[in-house]
């Protein structure tokens, strides 16, 4: 996936990369959980944004606002997974998130949550169509295999390296737009993201490397030339 960079690398140090190929995620084993299975149940195919940062990536209070608004004006509908940092009280947290009356205009169509979800599940189910993260590289490999179009909000480190890999490069995702003075995001920029992601027909580069990412031959592939490659250096010393 990351072919130019990786020949760029090797021809920089002169020494060979060894590529032992994406991990792609089992199938999730189990049922999704009642409440979000039946939740979820009840929108059209594709048509629900999933919004989620993981474990390890909270979003500013500031930040999280607009991300609500703008799935709001996104009008579609959605699931928002807002975590906080050990210890944080997350009712309050979360309370400081949430603009005023917010409930009540996404009632019927929006739900936030805060706490562990079945990630792998809701990506999978049929109501799903996006999915909106922050370019965590396996996050992003498990939307891409669950077929979701993403939404790529990415907020640290190799984050920001990811999101410009998958959006620009791979375009295999739509990032959000950020304001060039203090670099950070608009309800508008989420929404205006979404729209364009789910537009029509969006979805051909994606469903390209779901494909590639799916294939156990092309697995075995890398497995095979790692052991390879190992052995070679290992004759070569």
């Amino acid at each position: 996936m990351e072919g130019p960079y990786i020949s760029y690398l090797s021809a920089q140090f002169g020494r060979p990369v060894l590529l032992a190929g994406p991990v792609v995620p089992e199938p999730p084993q189990g049922h999704l959980e009642e409440r979000w299975a039946s939740w979820l149940s009840s929108f059209p195919e594709n048509s629900v944004v999933f919004a989620s940062f993981g474990s390890e990536t909270f979003l500013p209070a500031a930040a999280a606002t607009e991300l609500l608004l703008g799935l709001e004006a996104a009008n579609r509908p959605f699931l928002a997974v807002l975590n906080f940092p050990k210890g944080a009280d997350t009712e309050a947290e979360l309370r400081a998130r949430i603009p005023p009356g917010f409930e009540e205009r996404v009632k019927g169509r929006g739900a936030v949550h805060t706490g562990w979800v079945q990630q792998q599940h809701i990506l999978q189910h049929q109501s799903v169509g996006c999915y909106l993260n922050h370019a965590g590289f396996s996050s992003a490999v498990e939307g891409l295999v669950a077929g979701c179009r993403l939404v790529l909000l990415p907020m640290k480190g190799d984050q920001y390296l990811n999101a410009a890999l998958l959006a620009r490069e791979l375009r295999v995702g739509v990032e959000v737009a950020r304001r060039d003075e203090d670099g950070w995001f608009g309800r508008q920029d989420v929404s205006d993201a979404v729209a364009l992601a789910m537009a029509e027909g969006g979805d051909g580069y994606g469903r390209k490397w779901r494909e590639f990412l799916t294939d156990d031959a092309v697995q075995k592939r890398f497995a095979g030339d790692f052991v390879l490659q190992l052995k070679e250096l290992v004759r070569a010393a």
